[in-house]
């Protein structure tokens, strides 16, 4: 016996009940099962009307799971590929600023937690926070302040 067709509704709920999605991101994952007829559009805008979908606590999540292994530029990157920009992106980008080099200083601790003892093994430990999407100013610092404290 076949399993009945869940709605277009049903779905974005169930998706939705696992973790925040960005609207663009319920589009996608939509698109695949709308029938003729199915408006993705008006079904996001009435989920959105009932606070179950919300780019603020989408923002807010992907931030809160990111933050402590990834960089500013890195975090801003992905909230852009889902659709998040404008104002929202510049106050996300202004609280992320704040605390920049410490992440880096926590991120730096759980790889390394030992000073480079040359040249080589100080521009292999940049290059792992660059690739994290740490900024080279908040490198800098986060280098130095290791250097500091004794590390």
């Amino acid at each position: 016996m076949p399993k009945p067709a869940i709605s277009l509704k049903a779905r974005a709920l169930r998706y939705l009940s696992a973790r925040e999605h960005s609207r663009a991101e319920l589009v996608k994952k939509l698109a695949r099962y709308a029938q003729e007829g199915d408006d993705v559009e008006a079904l996001l805008n009435e989920l959105a009307a009932a606070k179950f979908l919300s780019e603020e606590r989408f923002a807010e999540s992907l931030v809160h799971r990111r933050a402590a292994r990834f960089g500013n530029s890195r975090i801003l990157r992905e909230l852009q590929q889902h659709g998040i920009d404008g104002e929202m992106l510049a106050d996300v980008q202004a609280s992320l600023a704040q605390d920049e080099t410490a992440r880096a200083v926590e991120v730096w601790r759980k790889k390394f937690d030992r000073l480079p003892s040359d040249a080589v093994e100080r521009a292999k430990q940049m290059r792992f926070l660059q690739q994290r999407g740490f900024s080279h100013r908040a490198i800098q610092a986060a280098l130095r302040a290791v250097a500091d404290a004794g590390e």
